[in-house]
């Protein structure tokens, strides 16, 4: 009789494939040990994103657990080396989805530091970029706490926490005119003023932004079932943090105040006047109290560039030399996007140079002199930093972001490793990983 395939073998038989896959297995068949090895993912367990797991349970207990990434690489860093320094803007704000202006600063920030332009960028666009980074750490937050509810079985934390991020999402589409990936800023300034009205619709807002917060201190802080399961899970102290280069909440959790809106100052966050959230405990609960915290001071960072706004008044939001400022303070277009129709009108009925430089300005690019930046900031999970190389072309050529995401992925084994598989899910929340930052 002919054996087919469906017919089993003698013996421990091992269906397998993929490399770290099938080595785990081979190792388990050799050691004779009973232990199981679970893949869990590709899936979406608080990461935004697919992120793969390998688990090696010895019960209920996990003795070793891998990340398995780049399933939401998208080739990012390199697209930006074929396009001009304006469009990297476009394309780097897609990485980390959740805080995409958080990108857009500090690739900005480092070409104008390459351009020698730093000082020139108009103070009007400055609060402006702070006034949206704070707005866009809010919204990262409460995505943070809702998943993570979400992932502990806290469903009203859920339906709270994304009811108060479309707040945020209405407030930055009014000003962008998109819900993410906004392609706001841009070298040398912003794509444009903030529209009519809306600083009195960011103050109307915050009333029920406060609100919101509130009804998330009552469902977590004290909650019992909350404290039971994030208490002493995923624990990570300091020399752990500083072994592995983790930062943002994680490593205030451990009770060191580092953040570098106070440590390095960029966007003149010197000036403004918050406190940087710590807790003590190492722990989930303490990245949850350290993440409620920070949107509060965040309100606190909003209401003073809403007077400062105010107090400057209108004026300039993109650098007056003409040979790098991207055409800014124009109406929007009749299609919602692009240069108003006065502006065509001008520059193709009155002026033949100024035809000639537009074009040449959004097909070519400006040239940017040759040399080599690294430029750092506090982004919603930790130190967002750009390391961009210029030959002296109209491209990069190279951008490379260190995202806070990928590094602060490192820890889950520290975490997870010797607790229970129950606890893996909420050690991954309080992280915070956001895939597309970290494959990117």
């Amino acid at each position: 009789m002919t054996e087919t395939l469906n017919e089993p073998t003698e013996g421990k038989v091992f269906t397998a494939s993929g490399g770290d896959w099938a080595d785990i297995a081979e190792e388990a068949a050799s050691l004779n040990e009973e232990r199981i090895v679970v893949n869990m993912g590709p899936q979406h367990p608080s990461t935004h994103g697919v992120l793969r797991l390998i688990l090696e349970l010895d019960g209920e207990t996990v003795t070793e657990a891998r990340c398995g990434i780049g399933y939401l690489h998208t080739g990012i860093e390199k697209n930006m080396e074929f396009r001009t320094w304006t469009q990297g803007v476009t394309f780097c704000t897609r990485m980390d989805y959740l805080t995409p202006l958080f990108q857009e600063t500090t690739y900005c920030l480092g070409v104008e530091r390459l351009l020698g332009i730093t000082d020139d960028v108009p103070e009007r666009a400055t609060v402006i970029r702070v006034l949206l980074m704070e707005l866009n750490r809010i919204g990262s937050h409460l995505v943070a706490l809702a998943t993570g509810g979400m992932e502990i079985g806290a469903l009203t934390v859920m339906t709270v926490g994304f009811r108060a991020r479309e707040t945020v999402l209405h407030l930055l589409e009014f000003i962008t005119g998109l819900r993410m990936n906004h392609a706001f800023i841009r070298p040398g300034g912003l794509a444009q003023d903030l529209p009519p009205g809306a600083i009195d619709r960011i103050r109307a807002d915050i009333p029920s932004l406060l609100q919101d917060l509130k009804d998330l201190e009552k469902l977590n802080n004290e909650n019992p079932l909350v404290k039971a399961r994030l208490q002493g899970v995923g624990y990570l102290d300091l020399t752990g943090c500083m072994a592995l280069g983790i930062t943002g909440p994680i490593l205030r959790s451990t009770g060191l105040p580092h953040d570098l809106r106070k440590s390095q100052p960029y966007c003149g966050y010197e000036t403004y006047d918050f406190d940087v959230q710590t807790w003590d405990t190492c722990d989930a609960y303490g990245r949850l109290r350290i993440r409620l915290n920070e949107m509060y001071e965040s309100i606190r960072i909003i209401e003073q560039t809403l007077d400062r706004l105010e107090e400057i008044g209108p004026g300039p939001v993109m650098i007056g030399d003409k040979k790098i400022a991207w055409p800014a303070q124009l109406a929007i277009g009749g299609d919602g996007m692009g240069n108003s129709l006065d502006h065509i009108k001008e520059i193709m009925g009155t002026s033949m140079e100024a035809l000639i430089h537009h074009f040449k300005l959004v097909t070519e690019g400006f040239r940017v002199p040759a040399g080599q930046v690294y430029n750092p900031v506090e982004s919603a999970r930790g130190e967002l930093g750009v390391h961009l190389v210029s030959d002296g072309g109209t491209r990069p050529y190279r951008a490379h972001f260190r995202d806070p995401g990928f590094v602060n992925l490192q820890a889950v084994a520290a975490m997870c490793e010797g607790s229970q598989i129950a606890d893996v899910i909420a050690a991954v929340a309080s992280i915070d990983p956001v895939m597309g930052g970290v494959d990117r």
